[in-house]
């Protein structure tokens, strides 16, 4: 992962993982200036709480379908009933 991936990454997932911190600290020496600025900003939005100290959960699209499912299909069968009876 690049200096930059890293800082795009953690600006939209908003989390920064305890490797990917430890390893900006041991590449900090060679980072181009553009690379430390971007470093900074990211130290900037660590301190502020927009990005928080985590770890990322690879996402499981089955398992939100699933989720979507159970959630919503309860409703759906309850309200045509409901509609029925009351027409």
């Amino acid at each position: 992962m690049t200096t930059g991936e890293l800082f795009l990454e953690s600006l939209s997932s908003g989390v920064i993982t305890q490797s990917e911190i430890d390893w900006l600290l041991s590449q900090q020496d060679h980072f181009a200036r553009t690379e430390q600025a971007a470093m900074q900003r990211l130290g900037r939005l660590l301190d502020q709480g927009q990005i928080q100290l985590g770890c990322r959960v690879a996402p499981q699209p089955h398992l939100q379908l699933q989720v979507l499912k159970e959630v919503t299909e309860p409703f759906g069968p309850r309200r045509r009933f409901s509609l029925a009876l009351a027409a």
